[in-house]
């Protein structure tokens, strides 16, 4: 055989009578089976043994279309994700903390490298200035912040709905010597005072969490808080076209991201131009992400006993499950990773000079 389940009792019963990917998911996380096989043999198999699962029936599905999001819910979404452990996550990231896509320009790269030069990458396309203002929604770590204060020279401000993560940031800042030209609150960020202005500003997978129906509501806030003349910077994941909801994806809702909403990559662009945005530029990093997510797998695996000290098992579990998971989603094409870079629509002040994608 190619795949071998090996199920360990008769409580994966329940789990194994409808077998989608969410069931399949839970069993594996809760520890009640266990797989062993190539990880393409091994998501193929699965695949097949969802194919008639109906997906979006259970109370998860009927909660979600109901209520949708509010700041209730969207902080504690992201504190159920972010929260798991600081040390945890410091097991598989980089040492910048970087918790997205890395950009790979040696195909053959080291992860620490890419996610330095995803960094770079996003300053640049932001042409950042010294002196100028940058806003970091969804900071995470503040990876970006802390990068573009201490490179760039702008001050930036990140927020997070995550308390672990604005309290990691802040010794990091202080230790660094950024203080009054890098800021990291915990804070939502539609609680940022209606005057706020900035220069630039990024939201490096934020979009993920928005919400589909709030996407006018979050572009038109954006808009409003940026300076004629500057740029934003929108990261994020997407689906394919015609993209339906499946038993892999109660999954993750259930135990991974529990606000998580993706649109197509024409829709979400689709409302930033209603919003009043201009495209200048977008880039697919699709094989990008299936790469970082590779590099975190192993990274994962090979301290797997420490993060099972940290964590516990089924933590430990559910994560390489959904970093696997995605990896293979990012590399067949089923989802994918865009970097859209816009500015506001008619806007004077952007200037009239051209620009080439050589100067990144």
């Amino acid at each position: 055989p190619t795949v071998e389940v090996r199920v360990h009792g008769a409580a994966a019963w329940p789990l194994l009578i409808e077998p989608g990917l969410d069931t399949l998911g839970q069993a594996y996380v809760e520890g009640l089976v266990d797989v062993d096989g190539r990880l393409p043999d091994i998501i193929d198999v699965a695949h097949g043994l969802a194919a008639s699962a109906q997906p979006g029936s259970g109370l998860l599905g009927r909660i979600r279309r109901r209520f949708g999001h509010t700041r209730e819910s969207d902080s504690e979404a992201i504190q159920y994700h972010y929260d798991v452990s600081n040390d945890f996550y410091a097991l598989f990231l980089d040492p910048l903390m970087v918790y997205t896509c890395a950009y790979y320009r040696d195909p053959d790269g080291k992860l620490e490298q890419a996610q330095q030069d995803k960094l770079d990458l996003v300053c640049r396309k932001l042409r950042l200035r010294p002196g100028e203002t940058l806003l970091d929604i969804g900071c995470g770590w503040g990876s970006l912040s802390v990068w573009a204060a201490a490179h760039y020279g702008v001050r930036a401000h990140g927020v997070t709905l995550s308390r672990a993560q604005a309290e990691w940031a802040a010794a990091r800042i202080a230790r660094e010597g950024l203080e009054g030209r890098c800021l990291v609150e915990y804070r939502d960020w539609r609680d940022l005072p209606a005057g706020a202005r900035y220069d630039k500003i990024a939201a490096v997978g934020i979009i993920e969490h928005v919400g589909i129906a709030n996407y006018p509501a979050f572009f038109g806030r954006v808009r409003a808080m940026l300076n004629d003349g500057g740029l934003y910077l929108n990261h994020g994941i997407h689906h394919e076209f015609h993209w339906r909801r499946t038993s892999q994806t109660d999954f993750l809702l259930r135990h991974v991201f529990p606000n998580g909403d993706l649109s197509g990559f024409t829709e979400t662009v689709t409302e930033m131009e209603r919003a009043g945005w201009e495209v200048v530029d977008a880039e697919n990093l699709r094989l990008h992400y299936a790469r970082t997510c590779r590099h975190w797998v192993e990274r994962l695996r090979a301290r797997a006993e420490e993060a099972r000290a940290i964590v516990g098992e089924r933590t430990y579990r559910t994560w390489l499950l959904y970093l696997t998971c995605s990896a293979v989603a990012f590399e067949t094409g089923s989802i994918g990773l865009y970097q859209v870079l816009v500015q506001k629509q008619w806007d004077r002040a952007a200037g009239v000079a051209p620009t080439t994608r050589e100067a990144l």
